[in-house]
């Protein structure tokens, strides 16, 4: 999940990254609000943290923005005023979550959580196909009720997967989804990271298919089929699914 912190005190944004990352999502963080329009205009990302009190564009104008490009990222609002005028302004303009300054990172964290969860569609922290489960909230994953050995970007690389059941996802959209600015992540890290969480699924019937030119699809195998990365039939034929 990657998540973009709109946050002018570098205190306070070097702490959000800090413990955001520690929960395993990539971070990216901006100082006013031309720098996050811009971002937000270039790049999808999985949630906003966005602090009203920017300077150069103030963050209900950058919420504004981002809403009339018709982009429904979840935004959480965080800021010093806490009036009732403050907090009904951002949420009619689209906010989905609201917190006033000071606050506890715990608390932070369990929002984020929920909010993350409600835009992939998920009512609960568990992520079901078949004998996996990911906790998103514990951030452990389970095949068959047993323990999996993942590291934090296997993690997430399982859940953007584990949402997209049965759909493909594109080695462009992993990286937009796992990777923060400047890090140097080639397709063949990708590759690398895909191969070893697809060793880790073998004990169970689910496995990661290599489409061709396209990227790669979670599904439950057919009894017998190896976990391995031949297309099905219906991408084989240029049918995503």
């Amino acid at each position: 999940m990657h998540i973009l912190i709109a946050e002018d005190d570098p205190v306070l944004a070097d702490g959000l990254s800090r413990s955001l990352r520690a929960a395993g999502y990539a971070v990216d963080a901006v100082t006013d609000g031309e720098q996050a329009d811009s971002a937000l205009a270039a790049q999808n990302f999985d949630l906003l943290i966005l602090d009203l009190g920017l300077p150069r564009l103030a963050g209900l104008e950058v919420l504004r923005r981002l809403r009339a490009r018709g982009a429904a990222m979840p935004v959480l609002i965080l800021t010093a005023a806490d009036s009732v005028d403050a907090r009904v302004r951002g949420l009619d303009l689209g906010a989905d979550d609201y917190m006033a300054k000071p606050f506890a990172l715990s608390e932070l964290e369990a929002r984020v959580r929920a909010l993350t969860r409600r835009a992939m569609g998920a009512n609960q922290s568990l992520l079901r196909h078949g004998p996996l489960v990911l906790d998103l909230a514990g951030r452990v994953a389970t095949m068959n009720e047993l323990p999996l050995d993942l590291s934090a970007r296997e993690l997430g690389l399982l859940a953007i997967l584990l949402q997209r059941a049965g759909r493909v996802v594109s080695k462009e959209q992993l990286v937009d989804h796992l990777c923060e600015w400047g890090e140097e992540v080639s397709n063949n890290a990708i590759e690398v990271y895909v191969h070893r969480l697809r060793k880790k699924l073998e004990a169970g019937d689910i496995r990661i298919v290599t489409i061709r030119g396209l990227g790669y699809c979670l599904e439950r195998a057919t009894p017998g089929e190896p976990n391995g990365t031949e297309p099905s039939a219906a991408a084989t034929n240029g049918t995503q699914r």
